[in-house]
């Protein structure tokens, strides 16, 4: 999410707002929409690997059976189905996989729901792929690779962007276990293309109960996994990376708005292996609120463009978070906030506890050096902020730790350090 101010005291310019506003308008006039899924029947096979070729491996990284994330706030379970459909397709060669796992999705959900399986190896996307009701999107591990293929752009999503994979409006869906590759740092996917902040990668929007386990996006050129007007979400077990420099802006990792009900835990997000990352974790809102939901456990490098994590205040407001026992580090601000639009969003009953926010640096959003572990007001807010608790916090080579005077607000127990952490 893109943070352009130096000085704390004034607000900052969003220099997306008029799209970014144009699509929130499509996203309120969608979710009032029945949308339905043309459901093309397949016959089940398996997929058929063109050679032992082993693309898109991720090391070291979470899956959803190697980590243990509750989904505790939403209580999200996404799909229940056991029925298996796998793919026919042909796998790690240069042919468009899209139509091939469409077909199952689609086929899955006529029949109530069911599991699409998909082995390891490379399958090229040059569509758009939109899961059913009831539908799990399951692959072998990292190595289960979902990749923008080349002519990816010529295609967009049903909200008017470039998802990988959107959930657009269904409900009870999983997707498992998988790499979404967006091709980002080899598709002429510029920073002006029209569309490219309305969907992303991994697109949970509207309907209610979906979960993303295990799903690791690199190469994006848009946000990474979004949650958008929608409910009863999770997040978890998941990793983002940005490693491009000098091709794109506004590369958030988790991002979650106008949305409730959700968890966002046990990720691993690196925004700053090159210099386009933005924000690491990020509560927001345009046309509603967002509130209730949890961030605990995760590790979050922030991007040179941004903040570890950002509650972006617009008109409406944040409330009931829980930010615990993260680890956030690497960017210039652990966790603060920004102000957009009219700015008169209220926070309001936001816990931070037991966080380790950890060498914090400079970056172009803040070239100056000047930061905190967290900096919860200011920015040009005009909404209070009330019933705002900071606790238990351990800062390191990372600032101070601040919460705007307001009805409720505790700031204490809090450990502040200098110097090699």
């Amino acid at each position: 999410m893109r943070t352009v101010d130096i000085d704390p005291g004034l607000a900052q310019n969003r220099t997306w707002t008029k799209p970014r506003r144009r699509w929130s308008a499509l996203v309120v006039a969608s979710a009032a929409a029945s949308l339905a899924l043309a459901f093309a029947p397949a016959a089940p096979a398996s997929a058929t690997p063109a050679s032992a070729a082993n693309t898109g491996a991720v090391s070291a990284i979470p899956t959803a059976t190697t980590t243990v994330a509750a989904c505790t706030k939403s209580g999200a379970t996404g799909s229940n189905a056991t029925t298996v459909y796998s793919v026919s397709t042909t796998v790690n060669d240069s042919g468009d996989d899209t139509s091939a796992i469409q077909n199952r999705i689609n086929t899955a959900g006529a029949a109530g729901g069911g599991v699409v399986k998909l082995v390891a190896g490379t399958y090229i996307i040059n569509g758009k792929l939109r899961m059913a009701n009831n539908v799990k999107l399951e692959g072998a591990g990292p190595t289960t690779v979902l990749k923008a293929g080349p002519n990816f752009l010529s295609t967009r999503g049903p909200s008017g962007g470039y998802p990988i994979v959107t959930t657009n409006y269904a409900k009870n869906t999983t997707i498992r276990n998988l790499t979404a590759d967006h091709s980002g740092n080899t598709l002429a996917a510029s920073v002006t293309l029209d569309g490219r902040l309305d969907e992303y990668v991994v697109d949970i929007r509207g309907g209610s109960n979906n979960v993303v386990d295990g799903v690791h996006v690199k190469n994006p050129f848009t946000y990474s996994i979004v949650a958008v007007a929608t409910t009863k979400f999770c997040v978890k077990n998941s990793t983002t990376t940005v490693a491009t420099s000098g091709k794109y802006d506004q590369l958030d990792g988790i991002h979650v708005l106008d949305s409730s009900f959700g968890d966002v835990t046990g990720n691993t997000i690196d925004q700053r292996l090159g210099t386009d990352g933005d924000d690491g974790l990020v509560a927001h809102t345009i046309n509603g609120p967002t509130h209730d939901i949890n961030y605990i456990g995760n590790k979050v490098r922030g991007g040179h463009r941004g903040n570890s994590m950002q509650l972006a205040v617009g008109n409406y407001s944040i409330y009931n978070l829980k930010i615990a026992d993260n680890e956030f580090y690497g960017a210039p601000y652990g966790i603060r906030t920004g102000y957009y639009d009219n700015r008169t969003g209220s926070v309001n009953g936001v816990t931070l506890t037991g966080n380790y926010i950890h060498d914090l640096k400079a970056g172009s959003a803040f070239p100056d050096g000047s930061f905190d572990a967290i900096h919860i007001g200011d920015f040009g807010a005009r909404g209070p902020i009330t019933n705002v608790v900071a606790t238990n916090n351990r800062a390191c080579a990372a600032g101070k730790v601040y919460v705007a005077p307001g009805t409720g607000n505790v700031n204490q127990n809090n450990t502040v350090q200098t110097g090699t952490c």
